[in-house]
């Protein structure tokens, strides 16, 4: 709960418009009230029907309700969004039908809100997948400028600060990308690196990890890892980021000062990385859970990044309080 406290104190500061598209869910409009009522957004538009909003807030316990409520489907806007929907995507095949048919979806009408500048984030996945989620933001949102790819990071809030006294680390990819290539692992350490700004306001210390410390195995799925730590490093000194990376590192290497000393001395990461990029998704995904469930850390997201307004996705079993926790992030991701 601590690196949340300090995220909401962020939210409030930067007094956002969020979008939660999936207003039939108790658990969204509970979240929504929270949101508004605690004051770490600015407005939450909810959609729905009247009667969907008011059978979830009948659900939730909600009689008075603090957010806005928007029926999409007999919204004037709607067949502005599937007009301009169909322009966008005429060149894929797009007609004016099949985008009326894309835009009845509640999440591409809200991913259209977001590209619009209505609102500067959105939050949904109550109900539907992160296939959705994710076809909604590359169709109508994009990834950000110099990105090839969107990503996901988990921010990790330790229970007892690393050897090197990180209370908050950063796991990436651990929910989108499968089996990134050395570009692509740029592209994610990047990203990531944009999130704890945004999130955190530190320094990014990326660690590309591995099974191999500088040279320490040779095989050849630690080629890719070899490449974009000096690919990412070319980038940072060409551009002059504020980052510090290193790699190939394994994770004791990359946290422990010591180990590091003895590992790999000449690391300007001093084994006080707080940023780990992992070589694909199998490694990210199971660190995560790991960490989660042995070490107790609290595991914050998966949250989308390297897109040009921050889209983010939930779990579908997840609670109210997981909901306004993904508003928080969104809010402070739209800050930046």
């Amino acid at each position: 709960m601590a690196v949340l406290n300090t995220l909401i104190g962020r939210a409030r500061r930067a007094a956002k418009a969020i979008v939660l598209p999936e207003g039939q869910d108790y658990r969204v409009v509970v979240a929504a009230n929270k949101a508004v009522e605690e004051k770490v957004v600015s407005k939450v538009i909810v959609l729905g029907t009247e009667a969907e909003i008011a059978a979830a807030c009948a659900k939730g316990g909600i009689s008075e309700r603090k957010f806005e409520c928007l029926d999409y489907l007999a919204s004037p806007l709607f067949q502005e969004f599937a007009d301009e929907f169909c322009e966008m995507r005429k060149a894929k095949g797009m007609t004016p039908e099949k985008a009326v048919a894309t835009m009845k979806s509640r999440i591409y009408f809200g991913a259209m809100m977001c590209r619009r500048g209505m609102v500067d984030g959105l939050v949904a996945g109550s109900i539907a997948s992160t296939a959705d989620m994710l076809r909604a933001a590359f169709h109508c949102i994009g990834t950000a400028p110099g990105m090839k790819i969107a990503s996901s990071c988990f921010v990790m809030d330790l229970k007892s600060p690393t050897p090197s006294g990180d209370d908050v680390l950063l796991f990436a990819d651990c929910g989108v990308n499968p089996n990134p290539d050395a570009n692509q692992l740029v592209d994610i350490a990047l990203a990531t690196s944009a999130t704890y700004r945004a999130l955190l306001g530190g320094q990014p210390k990326v660690a590309f990890l591995s099974f191999s410390t500088k040279g320490s195995a040779n095989h050849e799925i630690l080629d890719k890892v070899v490449e974009a730590a000096r690919l990412m490093k070319e980038k940072v000194e060409a551009e002059k980021l504020d980052i510090i990376c290193d790699g190939e590192l394994q994770s004791d290497a990359a946290l422990v000062p010591s180990v590091q000393q003895a590992k790999a001395p000449d690391s300007p990461l001093k084994g006080a990385a707080n940023i780990l990029i992992f070589p694909d998704l199998n490694a990210g995904n199971i660190s995560y859970k790991l960490v989660q469930r042995l070490a107790h850390a609290d595991a914050y997201g998966p949250i989308l990044q390297g897109l040009a307004k921050p889209l983010n996705d939930l779990s579908r079993g997840c609670s109210s309080d997981d909901i306004f926790g993904q508003i928080v992030v969104t809010a402070c991701q739209a800050a930046k």
